[in-house]
This record gives structure tokens, C-alpha cells and sequence, in this order.
């Protein structure tokens, strides 16, 4: 079944985001820029956006005028093969990009959810390899990552703590390595994955993000996948197993987030709404500009 949410109707694309500047209310001129950015990626018939909360516009000034005195985290999650990890590397190599022209030191830290699966790895020697082991242990639930210890880690890093995260090796071993890799606290903490705004962790996210796609879509990028990881013909039984457990922990998601994205938009879409973002703040803090 594909998604409600796939597509905007003209009729509807207005309603997605509210418009809260009505005369003789008091917002600032950086809020009236933000809402000006957003509202005109959503009037595009090809916007990246397939739904916008009426308050990520306060949020995000918020975020950007320093406001908030700690840094700021994002969750992204969506189905396999939805374009979240994606939609997450843009963001990151984007800020980055802007980091290195600025010198801004610990601009951004990832968190990666896929390093918090379950050490498995007696049970895959027990089966004989990880395909066997895989036809009695389903990796398409939350239960199956340790989502308590990553949000523990993910408040640590918003608290001005270094952690050790952990580190999952995805060649089929199901090893994972703890206290692995050092991670320093940034101004923006961000994690892509499955279940990242599942009820046990969504609260660690200031802006939670949802990537969504037709399953036309899906099932092509999860076939070209599956052949480069040789799935074989398990493959079919592997989606269908991924589509039945995301219409319990996944899809229900959405009402929980912020930004409902579009996975088919295209790639430099995505790149040129946050550099448009990232030019904004460059105005604020390094031309001097009065916004």
C-alpha cells in the first residue's frame, strides 16, 4: 500500500504548514525569512517537503539565533531503502562544507543506529552464517537495537560529555564492538535509522525528520541492493518481512515528526534548501547583516 502522504495536492499543499504571521502579530525578521524559505519549497510542485509542522519555524530560529544555550539534535528515520541515510549524509557533508569555510570546530557528530544492534554474534557462529541465523532472528524490529543506550549516549553528547560509542560490523559477524569510537560534543548531534523516532527515543530529538516513499520505489532500490549484497532469492522474503514490521514500528512514526520529506525528491533538491538554510545563517553570524 503506498502512502497517504506521498504526494500534496494543490488544494492541500497550502494547509501543510501554517502561516502564523497574520497582521499585527509579532515575529522576527529571521522567523518571517525562515517561513518565506519553507513556504516557497512547499508551493513546488517537485518540493522536497510532503509535510511541515506549523512550528518547526520558531524551533529552528530558535536554534539559529543561539537562543537555545546547548546544541541541537536531529533524528531522521523512515523504512529501507527510503533515502534517510541519504537525506543524513547531505545534511552532514553540507555542514561540514560550511564548518571548514568557517573554521567552526565540532560542527556536527553522527550517530549511527545500526552500531547499536545486539552483539549476535555466538548465535551466527551457532546457525552457521548470518543467513541462517537471519531466518530466526528478525533484525526489522526495534528490540533488536539497544535504542536505550544510544539514547543515553545521544543525551550525554547534548550534556557536553565524550562518549564511547559502540560499533557494529556489517559483514555479517553480528559483532559489535562497544566503547569503540570517541565521540565529542557538537553543535548539532544527528542519527538516521529505522527506528530512530520509535516511543523509546524520540524524545532525544529536537527536529525529528521522516523520510517517506512509495513502495514502487522502495522495492526498486531495495532489489539493486539486495543484488550487490547477494541476497539472492531470499530477498523477497527479507522486504516483505521489512514492509510488515515497518507498518507496525515505522510508518505510525510519522505523527511524531517534524519534517515529513519526500524519498523520490531529487538529491540536489535536498542539498540546495539547506545550503539556502546554511546561507541564512551565514548572514546572521558572519556578515553581520541585520535580519
Amino acid at each position: 500500500m503506498t502512502s497517504t502522504l506521498t504526494t500534496i495536492t494543490e488544494e492541500n499543499k497550502s494547509k501543510q504548514i501554517a502561516h502564523p504571521f497574520s497582521p499585527g502579530s509579532k515575529f522576527s525578521p529571521l522567523e518571517n525569512k525562515l517561513h518565506t524559505l519553507f513556504e516557497e519549497e512547499l508551493n513546488k510542485k517537485d518540493s522536497i517537503f510532503i509535510k511541515v509542522d506549523e512550528n518547526i519555524v520558531s524551533k529552528i530560529a530558535s536554534c539559529i539565533s543561539c537562543a537555545r544555550k546547548r546544541c541541537a539534535s536531529i533524528g531522521i528515520a523512515g523504512e529501507t531503502a527510503s533515502g534517510k541515510s541519504t537525506v543524513a549524509f547531505d545534511i552532514i557533508s553540507s555542514i561540514e562544507d560550511f564548518a571548514q569555510e568557517f573554521e567552526i570546530e565540532d560542527a556536527i557528530t553522527r550517530i549511527n543506529t545500526d552500531d547499536y544492534y545486539y552483539d549476535r554474534s555466538e548465535m551466527v557462529r551457532a546457525a552457521g552464517s548470518f543467513a541462517e541465523f537471519t531466518k530466526n532472528y528478525d533484525l526489522d524490529v526495534p528490540h533488536a537495537i539497544e535504542l536505550e543506550l544510544m539514547k543515553r549516549h545521544i543525551k550525554e553528547l547534548l550534556a557536553g560529555k565524550q562518549v564511547l560509542l559502540p560499533k557494529y560490523d556489517m559483514s555479517g559477524t553480528a559483532i559489535r564492538y562497544d566503547n569503540h569510537t570517541l565521540a565529542t560534543p557538537s553543535k548539532i548531534i544527528i542519527s538516521e535509522g529505522l527506528f530512530s523516532l520509535t516511543e523509546s527515543i524520540k524524545d532525544a530529538f529536537d527536529f525529528k525528520i521522516y523520510v517517506d516513499v512509495s513502495q514502487k520505489t522502495q522495492a526498486e532500490r531495495f532489489f539493486i541492493r539486495a543484488k550487490e549484497r547477494d541476497l539472492g532469492e531470499n530477498a523477497q522474503n527479507i522486504l516483505d518481512n521489512a514492509s510488515e514490521k515497518a507498518h507496525i514500528y515505522i510508518r505510525p512514526c510519522k505523527q511524531h515528526a517534524d519534517i515529513i520529506l519526500s524519498g523520490e525528491a531529487d538529491r540536489t533538491k535536498y542539498k540546495a534548501f539547506i545550503n539556502n538554510l546554511i546561507k541564512l545563517i551565514q548572514t546572521i553570524h558572519y556578515n553581520k547583516a541585520t535580519v
